[in-house]
């Protein structure tokens, strides 16, 4: 079997070495993602561990489609019987470049549609719902000049929403980011931990999520969940969540402190902590940078520092707080900073060459991805 999971662009690289460290067979980067083949169980494996995967997908058929009329006809010989049935729901949804006669994505989603629903009528005698909000089946067309390939999602919603975002703040980091951070970072869960602009506190979970070994999946409902039954996936799915549940840590190997000059970010911080199941191993406080202090002779400080984009802070005012930043982090050698970073003024105002460089996108800006030895 074939699937792709998506991510970010940039954190082709962390994905990888993720399926690689689920023995996935051969996994393969991709603009946007990494394609593997495997079995379902591989697949479900991959929604379970994976802490930088988007999307989960699985393709089901490959096929020429030159117009309207090929791409219906490809669709609706495939057997959608073994993924759905009239109870389901499903959705399609469609990305379309380079067709010379198919350049609207909703037409062509509305095509694969009709045959979906034709095929179930012809087979089972009625025609299953759609429900483009929260479909039990999601189904993604990827037609790129005359080749069609379509995919049933197996996550659902998409795999950053761990479950744990009850409080929010302003332009928080997806979970699924702030996971590539630290693989990237080289952030060791063998030492002390402090994100001291910890805002909703997502830094800090994901790090306390991958020290104590606890699966990113555990906590959360799955596309694949919902789907018949027709194999058995389900049992096989309840093995990997006992197994999973089996191998965490009862507590983080090395402290963890989330702090932010913020006492609502603190407090949205710990509630996400506490519906993390983590809270009890970060230490939380208001401060600001200037108060950050070695807590031991080696380290990570790893932070997400405002970049003036969206939260609207003065340029004076954002020169003063990098400054500030890079004074305090040149009090603490031996410690590593880990900054995703924004805007090029923070690198100027630490003034010293980064030992990781990695380019990232936080939604639309274009970041970097900082690793600094002091």
């Amino acid at each position: 079997m074939k699937f792709f999971a998506s991510c970010a662009k940039g954190t082709e690289g962390p994905l990888r070495r993720e399926l690689v460290g689920l023995r996935i067979h051969a996994p393969h980067g991709e603009a946007g993602g990494v394609s593997f083949e495997g079995t379902f169980e591989d697949a479900m494996k991959v929604c379970l561990w994976s802490r930088v995967a988007m999307r989960v997908l699985m393709e089901i058929a490959a096929y020429p489609a030159g117009d309207a009329h090929g791409l219906y006809r490809g669709a609706r010989a495939l057997d959608w019987p073994s993924y759905l049935d009239v109870r389901t729901t499903f959705a399609v949804s469609a990305s379309v470049a380079g067709s010379a006669t198919l350049r609207h994505s909703g037409f062509a989603a509305l095509k694969v549609k009709d045959a979906i629903a034709d095929t179930l009528r012809d087979r089972v005698g009625a025609r299953p719902d759609v429900a483009a909000a929260d479909p039990d089946v999601a189904v993604f067309l990827h037609l790129r000049g005359t080749e069609a390939r379509l995919f049933l999602d197996l996550a659902g919603e998409p795999l950053h929403r761990r479950g744990y975002r009850v409080a929010m703040t302003e332009a928080p980091l997806k979970e699924t980011l702030a996971a590539a951070v630290l693989a990237l970072g080289r952030v060791d869960a063998a030492l002390p931990f402090i994100d001291p602009m910890a805002g909703s506190g997502t830094l800090a979970i994901e790090h306390a999520l991958a020290a104590r070994r606890i699966a990113p999946g555990l906590g959360r409902r799955f596309g694949f969940e919902r789907w018949p039954d027709t194999d058995g996936h389900r049992r096989r799915w309840e093995a990997l969540k006992s197994v999973a549940a089996r191998a965490a840590l009862s507590s983080a190997p090395a402290p963890i402190g989330a702090r932010d000059s913020k006492p609502e970010a603190v407090a949205a911080a710990r509630r996400n902590a506490e519906a993390a199941g983590v809270a009890a191993d970060i230490e939380f406080a208001v401060a600001d940078v200037d108060e950050l202090e070695a807590t031991a002779p080696a380290g990570i400080v790893c932070f997400n520092p405002p970049y003036g984009e969206r939260m609207d802070i003065p340029a004076a005012e954002l020169n003063a707080l990098y400054a500030r930043t890079a004074r305090t982090l040149r009090r603490m050698p031996g410690w590593a900073a880990v900054v995703l970073c924004g805007n090029p003024l923070f690198a100027r105002a630490m003034d010293l060459k980064p030992a990781v460089s990695h380019r990232l996108w936080n939604g639309p800006l274009e970041v970097r991805l900082l690793r600094y030895e002091i």
